[in-house]
């Protein structure tokens, strides 16, 4: 199959692929928006998109009863990263200053914006411990800020101007922390909170240097996945920091990154990251051979992007958008991706497989 980009006016255009998915083409039947496009067998399903509370379809509760007046809508502003725990989706907000909390379930939001010592001053990416513990990396703050289940503030990690951590990401009783002022990942003990070393091991070494590392992904297999915009690629270690591949490289054709973002892994290994630039999604193999991608840049087309920063795989919460799968289709997991402007500041897509 041939890969190609088209330039138009409006922007760089990527076109969809899948190697090797021409086999048993099945005609496009129905008004659902498929990648990659028919001919081809689809993979992915955009599902839908939402940029506030009443976009995920709230209604009208007893305290719109009582004081005859609607609820307010919970708008997004500024979405980055996101994550997803217990029936419910947190995502930062860098311009509310706040944790925006979607229940999934009810159908309703509310903005987790702490005083005193937990006040959030810029969230910008997020991840949760088994137990519900809160990690929130705030690049207003410079510090990983740490919440319990009950949203509690517990602490913090980093002091004022010696790091800037973009991303954190848990792992048993450890702690990665993205930092971009350091130009590495550091590795802190979760349950003492000191830090145990940096990646990379070697800061003179050439393979695997970071330059501007911003967003982290663990896998099963306990690899750490750097995106580096700084690099332009993103670059996977094993748990002790030993460099094995680089994902990518420099460009704005396929396989390529102009603005590497948001980056995720799904339960096969498989890696999903953002281009900020291209406002695509790329997803790749465990050896890091380009698949496909997903998602275009605009504002008028279903599954557009516009400045996407984060992506999310999930396997636990697929279940509450069921409803918009094809219904010759089974979704196995979700994938969300944040857009930072538009009207479509969420968008969710479905992995797919025939019933």
């Amino acid at each position: 199959m041939k890969l190609r980009f088209d330039l138009t006016f409006g922007g760089l255009l990527l076109a969809v692929w899948l190697c090797g998915c021409a086999t048993n083409p099945k005609p496009k039947t129905s008004n659902y928006t498929y990648f990659p496009p028919a001919p081809n067998e689809p993979r992915l399903q955009f599902l839908t998109s939402f940029s506030s509370d009443i976009d995920l379809g709230r209604k009208s509760g007893f305290a719109d009863f009582v004081t005859g007046k609607p609820e307010a809508e919970k708008p997004l502003i500024k979405p980055y990263g996101l994550a997803l725990f217990g029936g419910k989706l947190y995502i930062c907000d860098t311009v509310a200053n706040a944790i925006e909390i979607f229940d999934l379930a009810k159908k309703r939001a509310e903005y987790f914006a702490p005083r005193g010592e937990g006040k959030l001053l810029m969230p910008i990416n997020l991840a949760f411990d088994s137990d519900g513990t809160m990690y929130v990396a705030d690049t207003g703050r410079n510090q990983v800020v740490i919440f319990g289940a009950d949203g509690a503030y517990l602490g913090a990690i980093g002091l004022k101007d010696e790091m800037r951590p973009c991303d954190v990401a848990v792992a048993g009783d450890r702690l990665y922390l993205a930092d971009l002022k350091g130009h590495c990942v550091r590795v802190f003990s979760k349950s003492e909170r000191k830090e145990l070393f940096s990646i990379p091991r070697d800061p003179k070494a050439t393979e695997g240097k970071l330059f501007s590392p911003t967003n982290l992904a663990l896998d099963a297999n306990g690899r750490l996945l750097v995106s580096d915009i700084g690099a332009s690629a993103v670059q996977v270690y094993d748990a002790e920091g030993k460099f094995l591949q680089t994902i990518g490289k420099q460009g704005v054709g396929p396989g390529m990154f102009a603005r590497p973002k948001g980056v995720a892994v799904d339960r096969v290994g498989l890696t999903y990251v953002v281009d900020a630039a291209t406002q695509v999604v790329q997803l790749f193999d465990p050896a890091g051979k380009l698949l496909m991608a997903f998602g275009q840049p605009g504002t008028s087309t279903k599954g557009e992007l516009v400045l996407p920063a984060g992506v999310e795989v999930d396997y636990d919460h697929a279940r509450y958008f069921q409803q918009y799968v094809a219904p010759d289709r089974q979704c196995d997991y979700v994938v969300l991706v944040t857009s930072q402007f538009g009207s479509r500041k969420v968008n969710v897509y479905g992995f797919l497989r025939p019933k």
